[in-house]
């Protein structure tokens, strides 16, 4: 197994202060509903011990500072902004998905109601605006125009992936498409965010951009492939929960083009409004037969070799290149 890595294992201590003082400025009912999606308490609103999700983008927004050679302090406005808008963006999307449990627990929306996921997760983008115009020297504003960019590239993506669902022609090409803006977009943010607030080059903004966009792709095909084949204990949902949910995931749109026998079956059983369990571990063994494991798991594998690329023409200091990916081999490695 990866080891954890060190900016993942530091990174809560620096920016946790800070993003519950932002998260406080909410009205009593928004914040309790904000509190629980974020894993600070519990449902009646008592306080947890164990904190929930890796802050993977606060972690990458802080390393993206020391990659401009500025302390990582400064990046904590960005730290918190991209972590804000993560959390918005999983509010809604568990409503939209009809997820019922995220990271091992009831989704916020089956405790609180809709109406108020929406209203919180609205609030938590708000909030990562005001955060980052409040932060101090020249660079607060292109920052926020950088994090409010993505979030468009976001909602585009996440519109897309609702497309898809009322579609069965899909090319491989458009679903790359949505996961470059539904999970690339606020990755690839939060891995210049800290540049981008230091003043830094646009050479060196473009290049962390450029890195995060294919570890975006990356982390969203290897997700992909947990949604198939990964174990309920890792992933907090149920075994072969993507196609229990008929989600048109990389694996099965790449399967569904190939061409192949097995194609054909996939589509006919993927047509099935309710599958039965046989249904469901058919539907594996034929994406998998169709190459659609294969081919996720190597471009997997490309995406992240495009991203190391990325960070060489950046000429970062070695050991925050070595941090960079070592944090990409942690969250694309498949055994944890």
């Amino acid at each position: 197994m990866t080891t954890v890595p060190v900016s993942l294992t530091d990174v809560r201590e620096l920016v946790d202060g800070a993003l519950r003082a932002a998260v406080g400025r909410l009205d009593p009912r928004t914040y309790r509903v904000a509190a629980y999606h974020l894993g600070w308490t519990d449902e009646e609103g008592h306080p947890r011990k164990n904190p929930s999700g890796k802050a993977l983008r606060p972690a990458l927004a802080l390393l993206s500072a020391r990659a401009a050679v500025a302390p990582p302090e400064s990046a904590l406005p960005g730290a918190v902004a991209v972590e804000l808008t993560h959390a918005f963006s999983l509010l809604h999307d568990d409503i939209m998905d009809r997820d019922r449990t995220r990271r091992h627990r009831p989704a916020a929306w089956t405790v609180f109601g809709e109406a108020s996921a929406i209203l919180a997760g609205d609030a938590l983008l708000s909030l990562a605006g005001e955060v980052l115009l409040e932060a101090p020297g020249q660079g607060s504003a292109r920052a926020a125009r950088a994090l409010s960019a993505a979030t468009r590239r976001l909602i585009e993506g996440q519109s897309l992936d609702m497309d898809f669902e009322t579609r069965r022609q899909i090319s491989v090409d458009e679903c790359v498409a949505m996961a470059s803006g539904k999970t690339a977009a606020l990755l690839a943010c939060s891995c210049s965010i800290g540049a981008v607030l230091d003043g830094a080059s646009e050479r060196l903004c473009a290049a962390l951009q450029a890195f995060g966009e294919d570890l975006g792709i990356a982390f969203q095909l290897v997700d992909d492939l947990l949604g198939i084949w990964g174990a309920p204990e890792s992933t907090g949902k149920p075994a072969l929960s993507d196609l229990r949910s008929r989600k048109m995931s990389l694996p099965v749109v790449s399967a569904l083009n190939s061409g192949t026998p097995e194609a054909a079956k996939l589509a006919e059983l993927y047509a099935r409004p309710e599958p039965s369990e046989e249904d469901l571990a058919e539907t594996a063994a034929l994406v998998e037969a169709a190459g659609g494991r294969a081919w996720a798991e190597i471009e997997a594998e490309s995406r992240i070799q495009r991203a190391a690329e990325h960070l060489l023409s950046a000429r970062l200091p070695e050991p925050v290149r070595a941090e960079f990916l070592h944090i990409a081999d942690f969250v694309t490695c498949r055994d944890h």
